[in-house]
C-alpha cells in the first residue's frame, strides 16, 4: 500500500491548496481532480493503491476542505486555472489528469487548452453535458436552499446509485463530512457555473489520449452521454465497469487503479 503524505501549496493567484501525494518519485505524474463538495479524500482509496509506476497528486480545490475559500471564482474555468497553477507550482511539466464526476470538466478544459501539459486524460463518470439531466437540475434546487433554516443536508448531493459502495464505512462518512463542510456559496456557485456553462463544448479541441470509465449502473451518466465523448474526442476509449454506479473510483478503486496504470504507461510510451 502506498504511503499518503499531506502537503500544501500556494498558487501564484494566492489561493492555497492542500494536497495529498503518494506513489513513487520516479513514477508517471497523475493529478486527480475531485468533484463538487468533495476534497482530496475522494481519491484516498485510489491513492493508497498506486503501483510503483505512478506518482499521484490529489489537490483539494478552492472552496473545499481546508483550501482557501475566496468569495468568488467557482466556475469551471476558475477550477481549470487553479489546476494549471498547481502544475506550475509543483514543477510538473506534463501529467495524466484524472477527473472524478464533474471534476472531469475542469480536467478536460486544461487538456483542451494546455495539451502540452497533459500526457493523457481520464474521465471517471464524467458527463459529456449537463443539458437536460434531471439529477443536475435537482442538484441546483438543493444547492439553492443550502444554509436556510431546515434546509437540505448537503450529503443529499452525493451519488447514491448502483454498486456495493466502498467496503469501509469511514469512506462514506468522510464524503458526507466533506459535503457538509463545503460552504453553501461554494456549492451554489459551482453548480451554477456548471449548469450555466456550455459544458459539452469543453470536449472540443481535446487531442490528448483520453480514457472514459463508466459504471454500468450509473444513473447520472448514460451510455449515450458517454458515446458523445468517444464520438467527439479523437481516439477516446470507453471502458465500462460492471456492477458499479456513478462514482467508479469510490466503488471499485482497485479496478480504476489497474486501468489508470495501464493507460498512463501506454501514453507515456507513445510520447517517448
Amino acid at each position: 500500500m502506498s504511503t499518503i503524505a499531506m502537503k500544501n501549496v500556494t498558487l501564484d493567484s494566492g489561493v492555497r491548496l492542500p494536497y495529498a501525494e503518494s506513489g513513487y518519485p520516479g513514477g508517471i505524474p497523475v493529478v486527480f481532480v475531485h468533484g463538487p463538495g468533495e476534497s482530496w479524500r475522494s481519491f484516498q482509496p485510489v491513492l493508497g493503491m498506486l503501483p510503483t509506476t505512478l506518482r499521484g497528486f490529489a489537490p483539494t480545490q478552492r472552496g473545499h476542505g481546508d483550501a482557501s475559500k475566496p468569495s468568488e471564482g467557482y466556475r469551471p474555468d476558475d477550477y481549470a486555472a487553479d489546476l494549471v497553477g498547481f502544475l506550475d507550482a509543483l514543477g510538473i511539466e506534463r501529467a495524466v489528469l484524472a477527473g472524478g464526476g464533474s471534476g472531469g470538466v475542469a480536467a478536460r478544459i486544461v487538456a483542451g487548452g494546455h495539451p502540452h501539459r497533459v500526457a493523457g486524460l481520464v474521465l471517471l463518470g464524467t458527463p459529456a453535458s449537463l443539458d437536460g439531466k434531471e439529477w443536475a437540475a435537482q442538484a441546483r434546487r438543493v444547492t439553492d436552499r443550502l444554509g436556510e433554516p431546515d434546509g437540505p443536508d448537503p450529503a443529499e448531493l452525493l451519488p447514491e446509485d448502483g454498486g456495493d459502495g466502498p467496503a469501509l464505512e469511514w469512506f462514506s462518512t468522510a464524503m458526507a463530512e466533506d459535503a457538509r463542510a463545503t460552504p453553501p456559496h461554494v456549492w451554489r456557485e459551482t453548480m451554477d457555473g456548471l449548469l450555466d456553462s456550455e459544458v459539452g463544448t469543453t470536449l472540443g479541441g481535446i487531442l490528448v489520449p483520453t480514457l472514459a470509465l463508466r459504471g454500468d449502473r450509473d444513473r447520472r451518466v448514460t451510455p449515450d452521454d458517454q458515446a458523445r465523448i468517444t464520438d467527439t474526442v479523437p481516439g477516446a476509449r470507453l471502458d465500462v465497469l460492471e456492477g458499479v454506479g456513478h462514482a467508479v473510483h469510490w466503488e471499485q478503486p482497485a479496478s480504476v487503479v489497474a486501468r489508470l496504470a495501464e493507460f498512463a504507461e501506454a501514453v507515456t510510451r507513445r510520447a517517448a
